[in-house]
């Protein structure tokens, strides 16, 4: 289903561990007598995961925030327009971190579409949920929390947003600032990085990197953590400090990471990141020059590996629209 008729929305697939069960969240709809999983229709300007979130916060009032990528429903509604519905993992978070200050809590949904949502143990749920599609992702979470597959963490390479041209800055290249549409795609950005969780800001000192991620830093009330070798000079001279600090932000799943940095240094970050995806994911990391575009981020998904450290399990692009 493709074209401007069809209708985006987004949602979660917020779980727990009960015991040694799996439990899911679901939402009632009063006007069908359904069950589902909470989600919604995106609003203009805004980004399939700050849907997820924003949605499952009205319907729900729970602060999640988004896992790994899931599957991507498709149905027609009852008038025959096709809708595409795009879900992530989720996991309820305690709201005391950079992310939670950065959101506003939107207004809850009206009691007539959602009227109350309750915690479901996977096979409940199956019986309970109204659509096979619905039952279909809810077997493709199950399998995933079989094979410890479930729970991830998140790593965000991040290139600035759009800087003003060498040829028209008189300031040396550690000075050259953002353009007045990159000054706001960096603070639309502070949505984004919101619905990941991100609560550990990593960046080249110069300015335009770090005038990407100082709207979110500022929102959270974090510092950013500078870090001279992800410069272009620094990385021209050295590429293994980068790759360093790459793999030991992979290997973190306590701390959801953003790194800025510049065009140049992206196929050493890529690289690095190459080395633990499986070969069935290389084919979605971009893999020429240059990358990334201006203020867009490859949003790394990792999970547990015995003895062999981390796996990387997923991977999207993603940018915020203006």
């Amino acid at each position: 289903m493709t074209g401007k008729s069809v209708e985006r929305a987004a949602g979660l697939v917020a779980w727990r561990e009960a015991g040694r069960s799996l439990e899911v969240l679901l939402v009632h709809s009063p006007r069908y007598g359904e069950w589902g999983f909470p989600k919604g229709k995106v609003d203009k300007g805004e980004t399939l995961q700050e849907c997820a979130v924003r949605e499952v916060a009205e319907e729900t009032g729970r602060r999640l925030v988004v896992g790994q990528p899931l599957q991507t429903v498709r149905y027609k509604l009852r008038s025959g327009k096709p809708k595409e519905v795009r879900y992530w993992a989720a996991r309820e978070h305690t709201p005391d971190g950079a992310w939670s200050r950065v959101r506003t809590d939107p207004p809850p949904a009206l009691a007539s579409e959602i009227d109350r949502s309750e915690w479901f143990d996977v096979k409940k749920a199956a019986r309970v949920l109204a659509y096979q599609q619905d039952r279909d992702l809810l077997g493709h979470v199950v399998d995933q929390w079989k094979d410890s597959r479930l729970e991830t963490w998140t790593v965000l390479l991040v290139r600035h947003a759009r800087a003003k041209k060498r040829s028209a800055w008189k300031g040396d290249e550690q000075t050259r600032p953002l353009t007045g549409a990159g000054a706001e795609l960096a603070a639309r950005m502070t949505a984004l990085l919101s619905a990941y969780g991100v609560e550990r800001l990593v960046s080249s000192p110069w300015e335009r990197c770090m005038a990407t991620v100082r709207p979110y830093a500022e929102s959270g009330q974090i510092e950013i953590v500078v870090k001279d070798e992800l410069t272009e000079a620094a990385h021209a001279e050295r590429r293994r400090p980068v790759r360093s600090l790459v793999d030991r932000a992979l290997r973190d799943p306590d701390l959801p990471t953003a790194i800025c940095t510049h065009r140049p240094v992206l196929p050493t970050v890529v690289g690095t990141l190459l080395e633990r995806a499986p070969n069935r994911l290389r084919k979605r990391v971009p893999d020429e020059d240059p990358f990334l575009r201006t203020g867009e981020m490859l949003v790394v998904h990792c999970a547990r590996r015995a003895k062999h450290g981390p796996a990387v399990v997923a991977v999207e692009k993603v940018r915020t629209p203006l």
